[in-house]
Parts: C-alpha cells; sequence; structure tokens
C-alpha cells in the first residue's frame, strides 16, 4: 500500500524531481530527466483519491473531480515542498509533483557562466530565463532574484502560480504574490505593480500578450525585470515574444523589445557521466548589433551574432554543450541529443 509520505520520501532518496502519480501505472519518478517506474501494483482511481487527501482538502479535491485544473504547493517539514499539478484525463484524476527545495541554491553553485552573475548588477531592462519543462530555469531565476536580494536595498516583487520558492527579506524587502490567491490574474498582478515601488518584479512565466507587453512596460519605465519563458533558444525567444501580438502590433513590440531587452539565459540540464544533471545555457545579449537586427525583423540572423559575439559573454548552446563534452561530462550521444544542430556538432566531436 502506498503512502504520499513515503512516496515523497523516495523522490528525496533518489534525488528525483517530479513524481508522477496515474491509473494503469506503478508511481513513476523522473530522474535525471527520465521517467523510472516505481516497483509495485498499479495505481486505481480510489488510491490515487486517498494518496492526494493525506495533503489537500476535500473542497480541492471536488474542484479537482470537477474538472478543475489546479496547481498548488504543499510543504512538509523537515522534508521537502511540492509543486502539484492535478488533473483529468479521460474522465480520472491524474497528478505530478516537482520537488521544490526549501533552500534556494547559491547562484555561486549553479555552475553559471560569469555573465549571469554580471547581468544580475543591472537595475532596469528585461532578463529572459527560457528553456523546456524540467530544465531548471526556475532554480536560476531564484538564485538570481536570491543574489539580487542581498545587494539591493530595495523592493522586489514576484508574481507567480503557484509560488516555489520562499524568500526572506534580507537588504530588499520581498513580496510574493501567488495567482489566485493574492491576485486574480498575471495580468491584474502586473500592472498592480507599477503602484507598488518595485525594483525588482519577477514574473514565473510570461504566458499571454497582455503580460509581455506589461512586463516590456515595467521594464522601458526603469525597472528590472526578471522572467521565464517556455522556448528552447534566444531567437527562438525573440519570435515568441513577437508572434504572441497581432501582424499590426508587432513593429512597436520589436521597437520596444531592442530597447527594453538585456538578455536571454536560454538552458538544458543534459544527463552527465556522474548519473547526474549538467548544466548548458545559451547566452544572448541584447549589444547594439542584436537591437538593430530585432528592430528591423532580422531575427533568423541572431544565431551567427551570437557565435561572434564572444568578447560580450554570448554563447551558443551547441558551444556550451560542446565544452561540456571536451570536459568530459556528457557522452557523446547525449551531447548529440541535445544539440540544436547536431550535424554541426558531430564534425567538432569526431575532431575531438
Amino acid at each position: 500500500m502506498y503512502s504520499l509520505k513515503n512516496l515523497l520520501e523516495s523522490m528525496s532518496e533518489k534525488n528525483a524531481s517530479d513524481l508522477h502519480l496515474s491509473i494503469g501505472s506503478p508511481p513513476r519518478l523522473r530522474i535525471n530527466g527520465d521517467l523510472i517506474p516505481l516497483q509495485g501494483d498499479n495505481l486505481t482511481l480510489e488510491q490515487i483519491k486517498k494518496l492526494l487527501k493525506e495533503y489537500i482538502s476535500d473542497d480541492k479535491l471536488q474542484e479537482i473531480e470537477k474538472g478543475t485544473e489546479c496547481d498548488f504547493t504543499i510543504g512538509i517539514p523537515g522534508l521537502s515542498r511540492y509543486r502539484v499539478n492535478a488533473f483529468k484525463q479521460r474522465g480520472n484524476i491524474v497528478a505530478a509533483f516537482r520537488r521544490l527545495p526549501f533552500e534556494i541554491p547559491n547562484i555561486n553553485n549553479l555552475g553559471l557562466p560569469e555573465t549571469v552573475l554580471k547581468l544580475t548588477n543591472r537595475r532596469k531592462g528585461l532578463i529572459l530565463v527560457t528553456g523546456g519543462t524540467g530544465s531548471g530555469k526556475s532554480t536560476t531565476l531564484a538564485a538570481m532574484v536570491q543574489k539580487v536580494s542581498t545587494e539591493l536595498n530595495g523592493h522586489i516583487i514576484t508574481i507567480e502560480d503557484p509560488i516555489e520558492y520562499l524568500y526572506s527579506h534580507s537588504k530588499s524587502l520581498i513580496n510574493q504574490r501567488e495567482i489566485g490567491i493574492d491576485s486574480p490574474s498575471f495580468a491584474h498582478a502586473l500592472k498592480s505593480s507599477l503602484r507598488q515601488d518595485p525594483d525588482l518584479v519577477v514574473i514565473g512565466e510570461l504566458r499571454d500578450p497582455e503580460s509581455m507587453s506589461t512586463a516590456l512596460t515595467i521594464a522601458e519605465t526603469g525597472h528590472l525585470v526578471l522572467a521565464t519563458l517556455h522556448t528552447n533558444n534566444a531567437a527562438g525567444t525573440i519570435t515568441r515574444l513577437v508572434d504572441v501580438f497581432p501582424p499590426e502590433k508587432q513593429e512597436i513590440v520589436r521597437m520596444n523589445l531592442s530597447m527594453s531587452l538585456i538578455g536571454v539565459l536560454s538552458q538544458q540540464l543534459i544527463p552527465n557521466i556522474e548519473n547526474n544533471r549538467s548544466l548548458a545555457m545559451e547566452i544572448l545579449i541584447n549589444t547594439p548589433s542584436i537591437k538593430a537586427l530585432i528592430r528591423e525583423n532580422n531575427i533568423h540572423q541572431i544565431d551567427n551574432y551570437i557565435l561572434s559575439g564572444a568578447k560580450d559573454g554570448m554563447i551558443r548552446m551547441d558551444d556550451s554543450i560542446l565544452s561540456l563534452y571536451n570536459d568530459n561530462l556528457i557522452t557523446k550521444e547525449n551531447a548529440l541529443h541535445y544539440a540544436h544542430k547536431p550535424s554541426e556538432l558531430t564534425n567538432k566531436l569526431t575532431d575531438f
């Protein structure tokens, strides 16, 4: 018989990032990017309900049963915090748990390039941290916020759905707002933030045109904005930000973005030979040349400019992956699997 606490303890013991509960399968843990089934019986609907009831209210469970997709967090003293997404599939309840450490990782321990540390010294403009699900972007963002909070005598507002990492006041005053509890929507919270005297606004995820437009406005008016986005590379991030707007607005969006953007950090976590994962990161810095490419809608040329922008702290994803391979941290197979242009990278790996 499963208990949710035991399953969550297994996550910690096996250093798993996620736990999945789904009918017709035993519980599964995501370990180093792979989803691994635990030994045991397949879960039933009643078992999943019983597991969820260990830590959520009957009212919340009824919401889920009615078909409302629910995002929330739970904390277990002495263990960890968890972001939970419970939803229905084929009429049945399923759930995914993401493990969130109580302590925010020190930015110096994440293996981030020096360029990222320098970006946290900026005090106005837009910095985007991007990547797929499970790429570690929330951890990178939290570490950046923590660093700023210890150096800036200011006011930091985070807007999240749900709140993931918990910050403490330090040099900065930090107020964390959760969508659905502290504000009805990202767009509403972002508009309100301008009346709350912020120095830094942190956005858990840019999801819609209104939020993106407001984020640009906040950055343009002399504030620092940190946000995440589900995109896989720097050029794709720029394209995504522009394309969510109707065609008649895209020119002004490109203009505003070219002026307010500081940089894009696009990352992946790649399984390494030590049975862990290593960070690969593409970095775009908004130099005058990049500003012109964005403004003139030559976004397809950004990748070439990143290649020649090492002196400005830029690096392409595949070059970051190559460095991991050259340092004997990842296998050739994983290097090619995670590369944006594996055919080009193959030649470099062969040469090495």
